[in-house]
């Protein structure tokens, strides 16, 4: 997985993290929390839906652009641009619990 791959992921993972400490350590009604917390997650559902469209689309390219290199570089790419989808996919599982959880408490 390129670095690039590896800080965004990070980063979102980061952001998604601080957003809801910073937003279950404010002093609103739980409600209206959860309304936020609710809506910022949704926000990274968003992200990590158009990051993962994205690998996906420049896995197609890096195959049709390796198609006349080695079939050991291409398998190698294709692993990559898998593993990062599915760390990718991973995170939306996550971001999709955490909602239903504070949709649940609602």
């Amino acid at each position: 997985m390129s670095s690039s791959s590896k800080s965004f992921i990070a980063f979102l993972a980061g952001l998604a993290a601080g957003t809801a400490i910073g937003i279950l350590y404010a002093p609103d009604k739980g409600e209206v929390t959860r309304d936020k917390l609710a809506s910022k997650l949704s926000q990274y559902r968003g992200q990590l839906e158009a990051f993962i469209a994205d690998l996906i689309e420049r896995g197609d390219e890096v195959a049709t652009e390796m198609s006349g290199g080695s079939s050991e570089a291409k398998a190698e790419g294709q692993k990559v641009v898998n593993e990062a989808r599915q760390k990718a996919e991973r995170l939306l599982e996550d971001v999709e619990n955490l909602m239903n959880q504070i949709k649940s408490k609602a």
